[in-house]
C-alpha cells in the first residue's frame, strides 16, 4: 500500500497550525470544515496510517474546540475513535502527539451520560505523552493547562516552564504558538 506523501501531510498540518493559531470566528469553522474534509479523504485512502490518523485527529479535536458546545460532541467523538486507532497501529502516537490530543479531548469533553470526559483517562494520557516526549512543547503545555484545571498550580508552572524551554519541531509553527502561549501564561502567574 503506497504511503501518502510526506509532503501532503505536512502542507496540510501547517495549514491546520495557522487555522489553529491565526483564525477565529466564522472562517476559522469554515477552515476547519475544509481541513476536516481533506484529512478525511486522506484517511479513507489511506485507513492504517497512523501518520494520517493522528493528523485527523488533531484537526477533529481542534475543530471540535473551534465549535464548541454539544454540536461539537460528535467531532470530539470521531476525534478519539481515529486517534485510538492510531495509537493501536503505532504505539508510540507520533511521538506522543496523538496522546497528547487524546488527553486534551478526555480532559475537555463532558463527562458520562453526555460524553466520554475523564480527568484520570486524561491525567494518564498526557503523562505518557510527556514520557515520551519529555523537551516538546505541546506535551508540556498541555499537562500544564491540564494541572492547573485540576488545582495543582504548583506543578503546572513547572510543566508551562518546561512548555517555553522545549525544543519545538522542525516545521511546526504550532509549537512556538504554544511557546508563546505558555511564555504569557507564565507572566500573567509571576
Amino acid at each position: 500500500m503506497a504511503q501518502t506523501p510526506d509532503s501532503t501531510l505536512f502542507s496540510l498540518m501547517q495549514r491546520w497550525g495557522n487555522v489553529e493559531y491565526q483564525m477565529q470566528g466564522d472562517a476559522q469553522l469554515r477552515a476547519f470544515e475544509d481541513l476536516a474534509s481533506e484529512v478525511d479523504t486522506l484517511a479513507r485512502n489511506q485507513p492504517d496510517d497512523s501518520h494520517v490518523l493522528t493528523a485527523q485527529g488533531v484537526i477533529l479535536a481542534s475543530f471540535a474546540k473551534a465549535k464548541g458546545g454539544l454540536g461539537a460532541l460528535d467531532l470530539a467523538k470521531q476525534a478519539r475513535t481515529v486517534l485510538e486507532k492510531a495509537i493501536a497501529i503505532d504505539p508510540q502516537g507520533e511521538d506522543g502527539s496523538a496522546y497528547v490530543t487524546l488527553g486534551a479531548l478526555y480532559q475537555h469533553a463532558p463527562g458520562w451520560p453526555i460524553a466520554f470526559g475523564d480527568d484520570d483517562k486524561a491525567r494518564q494520557l498526557l503523562e505518557r505523552a510527556v514520557t515520551m516526549r519529555p523537551a516538546g512543547i505541546d506535551t508540556n503545555f498541555y499537562y500544564a493547562q491540564f494541572l492547573e484545571d485540576q488545582g495543582e498550580e504548583t506543578e503546572a508552572l513547572t510543566y508551562a516552564q518546561r512548555a517555553v524551554d522545549g525544543q519545538a519541531r522542525a516545521g511546526r509553527s504550532s509549537d512556538e504558538a504554544l511557546r508563546k502561549e505558555a511564555q504569557n501564561w507564565l507572566a500573567e502567574r509571576h
